[in-house]
């Protein structure tokens, strides 16, 4: 008897020696920070790093009571949307181009990996030698095709102005977005059985009516879990915008991780706080996205 019920604990553990070790690695690289990071945001603490004691809620409000913390919100929130929607539109259409069959295909496909491959912090920081108002590529584009009048004069600096900063960087985080996304896409393309397309071709339905009924919804949790990666990389996306404009001209580019960086220069603690704030942010975002994409719906086949 006691070396069945020995036997039965034996086959229960089992398990534990496979998942055990990534639990513990979750635990210490993913649960610990996050532990360490809402203590932290409870504590006064120095420029040092040394922490002072017990800090109640003054971290965060005085965070809640900076006066460009609402526009850093506001603006971050703008920033996931414009970014995650433009990406995932144009993903659309590019894995719908790069599923078809035409010359030089094969390069196309890896001509798309470039960006991907590439570090975004290396290429925000070509993209902002490209804007540069005096020797950049984009500036001598606009002298020789006349626009200099139309978008500034020749001393404009395209980031040193909330009103074409915030576009560029929407476009560069777009561009370095499109490859991942376009690549899950086409692997959701792929696993679309031909002979649907077949029947709804024998049916007489229309390409756009093929699309919308069959091509989508059968794409459904490729385009989930790809646009859920985006939402989480966009929103603690720090490279591009640091490189770029460091959050400027004031905080008019800045987003709530910028942000988050540059008040851990005078406070850890409020800095802290804004970490907290941050993870929660992401939290509802995923639930919202979740909910609205209802995921865990299955899709008829």
């Amino acid at each position: 008897m006691h070396q069945k019920s020995q036997s039965r604990m034996g086959r229960a553990l089992t398990p534990l020696l496979w998942i055990g070790p990534a639990v513990i690695l979750i635990a210490v690289v993913v649960i610990w920070p996050v532990v360490v990071m809402i203590q932290s945001s409870f504590q006064k603490i120095s420029r040092f790093g040394i922490v002072q004691g017990a800090n109640g809620l003054d971290n965060y409000t005085k965070l809640f009571e900076e006066p460009d913390f609402g526009g850093v919100m506001f603006r971050s929130l703008i920033w996931v949307v414009a970014v995650v929607t433009l990406t995932v539109v144009l993903s659309l259409a590019l894995a719908q181009l790069f599923n078809q069959k035409f010359p030089l295909r094969n390069v196309a496909r890896w001509a798309l990996i470039a960006p991907w491959a590439a570090s975004v912090l290396m290429t925000a920081i070509i993209f902002k030698w490209m804007l540069d108002p005096e020797a950049g590529l984009i500036n001598m584009l606009r002298v020789d095709l006349g626009l200099l009048d139309a978008l500034g004069g020749p001393e404009a600096d395209p980031l040193g102005q909330a009103s074409t900063a915030m576009p560029w960087l929407v476009f560069v985080a777009v561009f370095v977005s499109l490859p991942f996304t376009t690549y899950a896409l086409l692997a959701g393309l792929a696993t679309i059985p031909s002979d649907i397309y077949e029947a709804a071709k024998m049916d007489g339905a229309k390409k756009w009516r093929v699309y919308w009924s069959i091509t989508l919804p059968l794409l459904r949790p490729a385009l989930t879990v790809a646009a859920l990666i985006n939402v989480m990389n966009v929103f603690n996306n720090f490279p591009i915008i640091w490189a770029m404009t460091h959050g400027q001209p004031g905080y008019s580019t800045a987003t709530s991780t910028i942000f988050m960086y540059i008040l851990k220069g005078s406070d850890i603690g409020e800095s802290a706080a804004m970490s907290v704030v941050n993870f929660g942010m992401v939290v509802v975002l995923t639930g919202l996205f979740l909910k609205v994409s209802r995921w865990n719906t299955e899709v008829a086949r």
